[in-house]
C-alpha cells in the first residue's frame, strides 16, 4: 500500500515521532532513502530547500524527503 506523503522541506510537516524517509549525507548522490521515526529535529528554520535535517530513533541523521502518513 502506498503511503500518502508530505513534503520534507517544511518544518511544520515534521514532528517528533513522525515516520519519514530521509537521505543521509553519504547517500545524496544515489538518493537512497532510509525510513524511520523522528527522534530529534535538527533544522531550526521553518523551511529548507533540501529537506529538514532530523535524527531518527536509530541515530541516523539526514534530510527529510517525505513525511509518511
Amino acid at each position: 500500500m502506498e503511503h500518502e506523503k508530505l513534503s520534507g522541506s517544511i518544518r511544520a510537516n515534521v514532528t517528533i515521532g513522525s515516520e519519514v524517509s530521509i537521505v543521509q549525507k553519504h547517500h545524496q548522490r544515489t538518493g537512497e532513502l532510509t525510513e524511520g521515526f523522528v527522534k530529534k529535529i535538527l533544522t531550526s528554520s521553518p523551511t529548507h530547500p533540501h529537506g529538514i535535517k532530523v535524527m531518527l530513533d536509530t541515530g541516523e541523521v539526514g534530510r527529510v524527503k517525505f513525511v509518511l502518513l
